[in-house]
């Protein structure tokens, strides 16, 4: 099997960051809280530099935040859309962005609950398990507008439904119970100087 596939589709050998950081800047993460974050988005109705011009930012602020996805309002931007560097649970390497992204509904039956460890880097330093099909098949469109169909397992699954949940105005602690959801804005309160300091470390790296 390829160690890597980029837009869904397998690749030989791909750099350790996406092309596209390169031409970025990075930009502030909204956190939990923000009006942006907790409505549904606006769906993406021009395809062309400016578009191009946003996911090269989104790139590059996700590899300096150290995440495995990145959503539009993460940034502040209300577009349904996000990027990802993922690995499944076989440690193949997912790496793309994905316009308009809407989760097919999965056969109840054959739909496996994986219950794990997740965390989002607008709810810094917190991360708390949250159930999740163990299978996810995204449909949407690439930067030009041509159609795109992105499937998942394991922790790509999970990546790719907790960002299609971030498009539609639902942050992943919406999912937990009153008690859990205090726990996780107790450890982003206590662990949020210490993950700012790291990315801003790791800006440092990557932009010098």
């Amino acid at each position: 099997m390829p160690s890597v596939f980029v837009q869904g589709r397998p690749v030989g050998s791909y750099p350790r960051l996406a092309p596209e950081a390169r031409h970025g800047t990075v930009r502030r993460i909204t956190e939990v809280g923000a009006e942006v974050l907790h409505k549904p988005c606006r769906d993406v109705t021009e395809f062309g530099p400016d578009l191009a011009a946003l996911i090269n930012d989104m790139f590059l602020t996700m590899y300096v935040a150290e995440g495995a996805g990145l959503a539009a309002n993460q940034v502040g931007v209300d577009l349904r859309l996000f990027v990802y560097d993922c690995p499944d649970d076989d440690g193949v390497r997912h790496v793309g962005h994905i316009v308009n992204p809407v989760l097919a509904p999965l056969d109840p039956t054959g739909r496996r609950l994986i219950e794990e460890g997740e965390g989002c880097l607008s709810v810094p330093g917190a991360t708390m398990e949250v159930p999740r099909p163990d299978r996810a098949v995204v449909r949407g469109y690439d930067k030009e507008g041509a159609p795109l169909l992105i499937e998942g397992t394991g922790y790509f699954a999970r990546c790719l439904a907790h960002e299609t949940d971030h498009v539609n105005g639902q942050v992943y602690i919406d999912r937990l119970s009153r008690r859990d959801r205090k726990e996780a804005l107790r450890q982003a309160t206590d662990r949020r100087e210490d993950v700012y300091a790291r990315r801003a470390a790791k800006e440092r790296s990557l932009t010098a």
